[in-house]
C-alpha cells in the first residue's frame, strides 16, 4: 500500500481513546515503517473519548480529502438518561441536578423528538473545542468561567426512538445529522423539551458519509497489520531509506 500518495483507513475508535490517540498510534507506525521523522496523518471528524465508532484516518496526500469527508452526513446510536443533568451534558462531569422523570413515557419522548428534526439551531456544549474570543470553550469551563456560545445551524435528517426503559429512564436514539452537530447538546435539549433534564450516557458513531461501522477495523489489529503489510514508496521518496 502507498501511504504517501494517500490511504483512507476506516477505524472503529475504542472507548476512552481520544481521536488524537488513534492518529498518534497510526502515525507512529507509519513513521517508523517509512524511516522518516514525520509522516502526515489526520482524521476526518473528532469523537469524544467517551464515544466509539467510525473514524476515517487519512494518510499522506489523502489528508487533502479531510474537509470533504468531514462534510458527509453522520449517523449515531445514542443513549440518554432522563431526569439528571451534568455540566458537560455527558458522563465527563458529575451530575449537578436531578428532576422527576418517572412520569415520562415513550409517547412523550416521541412527541419531543418532533421538535428537533430538520434544520434547527443548536448551542454547542461549553465543554467543547469551540473557540470563544480565541480560547477553547472547554478550557474556560474547566477554569470555572462561563463562555457564551452562539447557536449554529445544523440539520437532523433522522431522529427516532429505538427503545425506552422507564425503570432506568434511559432512551436509545438513532440520529443522522449534518457536520457540526453535538449529540450531547441534543441530549440536553431533549431534556429541556421534556422538562426533566437529560444527559448523554453512551454514544456510538455508526456511519460517516458512505462508510459504515461494518466497514471499520479495530484499532489494535489494524496497527499490527500496518507493522507487517508491504508498503510502496514513490520514486521521489526512495532516498528516505524506508524500513519495509
Amino acid at each position: 500500500m502507498d501511504f504517501i500518495s494517500g490511504q483512507i483507513l476506516k477505524v472503529d475508535k475504542p472507548l476512552h481513546w481520544t481521536s488524537f490517540d488513534v492518529v498518534k498510534r497510526i502515525r507512529g507506525v507509519l513513521t517508523r515503517r517509512h524511516g522518516v521523522k514525520r509522516f502526515k496523518v489526520g482524521h476526518a471528524g473528532t469523537l469524544d473519548p467517551l464515544a466509539t465508532g467510525v473514524m476515517l484516518i487519512c494518510t499522506g496526500r489523502a489528508t487533502k480529502l479531510i474537509d470533504s469527508l468531514q462534510a458527509g452526513e453522520k449517523e449515531y446510536v445514542a443513549t440518554i438518561r432522563l431526569g439528571a443533568t451534568t455540566p458537560s451534558f455527558d458522563l465527563e462531569t458529575a451530575i449537578d441536578s436531578t428532576m422527576p422523570a418517572d412520569h415520562i413515557t415513550a409517547a412523550d419522548i416521541e412527541a419531543a423528538l418532533n421538535r428537533f428534526r430538520g434544520p434547527i439551531m443548536q448551542v454547542p456544549p461549553v465543554f467543547s473545542a469551540v473557540k470563544v474570543d480565541g480560547k477553547r470553550a472547554y478550557k474556560m469551563a474547566r477554569r470555572g468561567e462561563a463562555p457564551e456560545l452562539k447557536a449554529k445551524p445544523i440539520v437532523i435528517s433522522q431522529l427516532c426512538l429505538l427503545a425506552y426503559d422507564p425503570s432506568t429512564c434511559e432512551a436509545r436514539l438513532r440520529i443522522a445529522c449534518s457536520k457540526g452537530t453535538y449529540i450531547r447538546s441534543l441530549a440536553r435539549d431533549i431534556g429541556v423539551e421534556l422538562g426533566c433534564g437529560a444527559h448523554l450516557t453512551a454514544l456510538r458513531r455508526t456511519r460517516v458519509g458512505n462508510t459504515s461501522i461494518y466497514d471499520c477495523a479495530d484499532v489494535m489489529p489494524l496497527i499490527e497489520l500496518l507493522k507487517e503489510i508491504e508498503i510502496e514508496i514513490p520514486d521521489e521518496h526512495q532516498n528516505n531509506n524506508p524500513k519495509k
